[in-house]
């Protein structure tokens, strides 16, 4: 199979393979759509299990990353990059920067970011070869505080819309407990929802100081809202019957399988906010960045609301806020093509 005829292949813009022999690395840049603006998105280091998964986790997130741009009026167009291996071990500063210079190369048609596997301080040497880093510690640094706000903001919309109700009482399991799941759980503790958490490290679960539940059986957990904070793929014909929740909304990118996995949920009147809608303040974190000044906060505040709407607009059309978020970003990308 080659990168053309993958599944996930979009029409990406386009699709590079870097490798350099003295530092081990091995990565790929794809870049989905520039229509709105360079392509930006994260840099995710990660011990793949084969090279084709690489390729499909690339083309997959590269293409949510246009979505999500395009959603939350981020004036760029979407990107992304897995570097292949283990950051426990394989993770070094002279494959850090042989991966900036990659980016330079690209003259500023990528802007790269942080991601799993990666830190501000890894960000830092990315930094040192090229001018289109984000996210690093001397600037916006750690992006999953607000993540977790827009995710958070996105779930109270989400069960304000489907039990009429607010967080307090409301019974919530956050698949994951990383960065961003664990900043999640406590934001949920404080607003008075009762928290379940599953993680494959335990120690993680144990240390957000909610109710551990094994990872196994989160996904099918008796509660009020799913929130996945993990890896992608999670929601699909085989685990949505057994979900339990009627709400689903988490940090991780790509949670659907498959895109026709959107209306198994809906179908299963399970109320599914999309990832890219959710997890956008990642991407407005480096908007402190770019634009040297912290508006990030005021737009992730309005994504709520954004939120409400899209539910309200799906409801209306009859169809699942999956759809009805890609509609969506069909007509902001149409109009940006003039």
């Amino acid at each position: 199979m080659t990168v053309l005829s993958h599944p996930e292949f979009d029409g990406h813009e386009l699709v590079e393979f870097v490798t350099d022999r003295r530092s081990g690395l091995v990565a790929i840049i794809a870049i989905h759509s520039t229509v709105l603006g360079p392509a930006g998105g994260g840099i995710r280091f990660f011990p793949y299990a084969s090279e084709m998964d690489a390729v499909t986790d690339v083309l997959r997130l590269s293409k949510a990353m246009t979505n999500k741009m395009a959603m939350g009026e981020v004036p760029l167009g979407g990107g992304k990059s897995v570097i292949l291996g283990d950051p426990r071990t394989d993770k070094t500063e002279a494959l850090l920067e042989a991966y900036g210079d990659a980016v330079e190369a690209l003259g500023g048609r990528y802007i790269c970011g942080e991601d799993m596997g990666m830190t501000p301080d890894d960000m830092e040497v990315v930094a040192r070869r090229t001018d289109h880093a984000r996210g690093t510690a001397s600037g916006s640094g750690d992006t999953s505080p607000l993540t977790a706000h827009t995710v958070f903001l996105s779930i109270r919309a989400a069960v304000r819309h489907r039990l009429g109700t607010g967080l307090d009482g409301i019974r919530v399991a956050v698949q994951g407990a990383g960065a961003v799941g664990s900043k999640l759980v406590a934001k949920l503790a404080d607003a008075g929802a009762a928290v379940l958490v599953a993680d494959v490290d335990p120690g993680a679960a144990s240390r957000t100081g909610a109710e551990v539940v094994g990872i196994d059986e989160v996904l099918a957990a008796d509660v009020d809202v799913l929130a996945p904070c993990a890896m992608g793929g999670v929601l699909s014909a085989s685990t949505i019957p057994t979900i339990r929740a009627s709400i689903v909304c988490g940090a991780a990118n790509n949670q659907l399988a498959t895109p026709a996995d959107a209306e198994r949920l809906r179908a299963a009147d399970v109320l599914y906010v999309p990832d890219y809608v959710a997890n956008i303040g990642g991407v407005y974190s480096a908007v402190i960045d770019r634009k040297g000044a912290d508006v990030a906060r005021v737009k992730a505040d309005a994504v709520e609301g954004r939120v409400i709407e899209l539910l309200e607009r799906a409801e209306a059309e009859g169809t699942s806020p999956a759809a009805a978020a890609d509609r969506r970003v069909a007509e902001i990308l149409a109009a940006a093509r003039g």
